[in-house]
C-alpha cells in the first residue's frame, strides 16, 4: 500500500515558478519535474474553509455545509471527509500545521480530533506574530522530518502539512535578493510602488514556503520512502488581493496543483486538462486500489496520469457563499467560456470585508473601489479575454454561448441541491458575518456586522 502526503500552502493561486512567474520556489520547480504539473486546475469556492472542504469530501461547499470560513462558525460533515475514510482503510493519518476544515486555523488541537486525526504533530504557534508565522512553518517541517524518521513503515500512511505561507500578513523582513522595485505584481493587479511593496512580501513568503516544502521533500527521500508514497501539492485558491481570492475570477479560482504517483507516465510533464480540486479524492481512491464512496461529486486524474485520454472532464463548477460577508455567486467554465451569476441583486457593490486588508487594498480604496459594480450575470471568452473584463452576456453574437453556459451551470445546481435556487440563505446565529457594506473584516464597530455568531 502506497502512502500519501499531502502539502498545501495557503493562498498561492498559481503564483509560482512551475507555473511560469519569476518568484524563488526551486524546491517547487524541482519537484515539477517529477511530477504531473496541472496548468488548468480549479478549486470549488475561491475562500479559505470552503476550498479545502470540498477537496477533501469531493463534495461542494452548498452540499457539505461549508458556506463559509470555519473560524466563523461554519462546519461540515466530517464523516465524508478523505481523513474520516482512509481512518477506515487501515491509514494512519497525521496532521502538522494548518488545517483549514474546522474551527481556528490556528488552534494546534482542537481541528485535528474534531476532523478525526489519528496524530497531531503541530508545534506551538503561540509565541509568533502573523508576520512570524512562516518560522512556525519551518519549525512544522521539521517535526514532519522527525516523524518520517521514526513512523512505523509496516503501516501506510496520510500525512498532511500544511503551511501559513502564503496567507496575509507576510513577513515584515525582506531578503536583500527581493528588492521590490523590481517585483511584478500578477494580474489583475497595477504595477505602482505600493502594490509592488506588497507583491515583494508575498515572494519573501513563498521564498520560505518553499524552503520548507524543499525540506519535507529531501527527508522523505532520505527515509527511503519516496518511491513509495503519492506527493499532492497544492493551495486552496488565488492570491489575497482584490479581484483574486474570493472572487470566480480565474485569479480567484485558478489553483497550483501537481501530483506525483510513483511510476506514473504522466511524471515530469505538463498537462493543460481541465481539472477540479473535486478530482483528488477520487482520485487518490484510485490510485490507493480503495472503493470509491458513493457521494464523490468529482473524476479520477488517473486517465490522465496513464495517458489513456487526454480530457475527463468538459467543464468545473465554482461557489461564493460567505467569506466575511454574503456574497452569493456561482460559475462555470469551460476551456474556452466562464459564465458568472450573482445571486444578491440587492447589493451589486464590491463587498470590501471580503478583501484581505493589504497594501494593494488600500491602493484600490484610494482609486474609489467602492464605486466598482459586479455584473448579475456575466459571459467571458477565454480566448480573447484571460482577463475577464468583457462581458458578452448581452452580446447577440453569443447569446447561444450564454444560453448553453447558463444551462450547464443549472444542471450543477439541480443535481447537487444547490440551496440558492431557492433563494437567499438564511444566516445561522452561530456564523459570524459582516454587513455587507462593511470595509474591513475585523471592524470594531458592532454595527458592521448581521451576525456575531458565537
Amino acid at each position: 500500500m502506497k502512502n500519501v502526503l499531502y502539502i498545501h500552502t495557503h493562498d498561492s493561486g498559481r503564483v509560482l515558478s512551475p507555473y511560469g512567474y519569476k518568484v524563488p520556489t526551486p524546491n517547487m520547480e524541482s519537484f515539477s519535474r517529477t511530477a504531473a504539473v496541472f496548468r488548468n486546475a480549479y478549486c470549488a469556492g475561491p475562500t479559505c474553509s470552503p476550498s479545502r472542504a470540498a477537496m477533501l469530501t469531493s463534495t461542494y461547499p452548498h452540499q457539505n455545509g461549508m458556506l463559509g470560513l470555519a473560524q466563523r462558525g461554519f462546519t461540515m460533515d466530517y464523516s465524508k471527509h478523505l481523513v474520516h475514510y482512509l481512518n477506515q482503510n487501515g491509514y494512519y493519518t497525521v496532521l502538522c500545521g494548518i488545517q483549514h476544515e474546522a474551527g481556528w486555523y490556528l488552534d494546534r488541537k482542537l481541528g485535528a480530533a474534531e476532523i478525526g486525526y489519528q496524530e497531531e504533530l503541530t508545534t506551538d504557534n503561540s509565541g509568533y506574530s502573523q508576520e512570524e508565522l512562516v518560522d512556525w512553518d519551518k519549525e512544522n517541517a521539521l517535526k514532519v522530518c522527525q516523524w518520517l524518521k521514526n513512523h512505523n513503515k509496516e503501516q501506510p500512511f496520510f500525512l498532511s502539512y500544511g503551511m501559513y505561507a502564503t496567507h496575509r500578513r507576510f513577513p515584515d523582513k525582506i531578503d536583500e535578493d527581493i528588492d521590490p522595485d523590481y517585483a511584478l505584481p500578477p494580474y489583475p493587479i497595477p504595477d505602482t510602488k505600493d502594490t509592488r511593496k506588497d507583491f515583494a512580501g508575498y515572494l519573501m513568503s513563498v521564498k520560505r514556503a518553499d524552503a520548507c516544502f524543499g525540506k519535507v521533500i529531501s527527508c522523505l527521500k532520505e527515509e527511503g520512502v519516496w518511491e513509495n508514497t503519492i506527493i499532492l501539492f497544492t493551495t486552496d485558491h488565488g492570491l489575497p488581493n482584490p479581484f483574486s481570492k474570493c472572487t470566480l475570477f480565474d485569479s480567484g479560482i485558478g489553483v497550483n496543483l501537481m501530483l506525483r504517483s510513483p511510476g506514473a507516465l504522466a511524471n515530469g510533464t505538463v498537462a493543460d486538462s481541465l481539472v477540479s480540486h473535486m478530482d483528488v479524492f477520487p482520485t487518490l481512491c484510485e490510485l490507493l486500489e480503495l472503493e470509491k464512496p458513493e457521494y464523490l461529486e468529482g473524476k479520477s486524474l488517473v486517465p490522465l496520469l496513464t495517458g489513456e485520454r487526454e480530457e475527463i472532464r468538459s467543464d468545473v463548477f465554482a461557489e461564493i457563499n460567505f467569506h466575511t460577508s454574503y456574497e452569493p455567486a456561482r460559475c462555470v467554465r469551460t476551456k474556452r467560456y466562464k459564465y458568472i451569476r450573482y445571486y444578491d441583486t440587492t447589493y451589486l457593490k464590491t463587498n470590501q470585508s471580503n478583501i484581505d486588508e493589504s497594501l494593494t487594498k488600500d491602493y484600490f480604496m484610494k482609486q474609489d473601489l467602492e464605486s466598482q459594480t459586479k455584473y448579475e450575470e456575466a459571459l467571458y471568452d477565454l480566448l480573447y479575454d484571460p482577463g475577464e473584463r468583457n462581458n458578452l452576456a448581452h452580446n447577440r453574437e453569443y447569446a447561444s454561448v450564454l444560453k448553453e453556459m447558463s444551462q450547464r451551470l443549472l444542471a450543477y445546481q439541480e443535481e447537487t441541491g444547490d440551496p440558492i435556487l431557492k433563494g437567499e440563505i438564511t444566516i445561522k446565529p452561530e456564523w459570524k458575518i459582516n454587513r455587507k457594506e462593511c470595509k474591513t473584516a475585523s471592524s470594531k464597530n458592532p454595527e458592521d456586522y448581521v451576525s456575531f455568531g458565537k
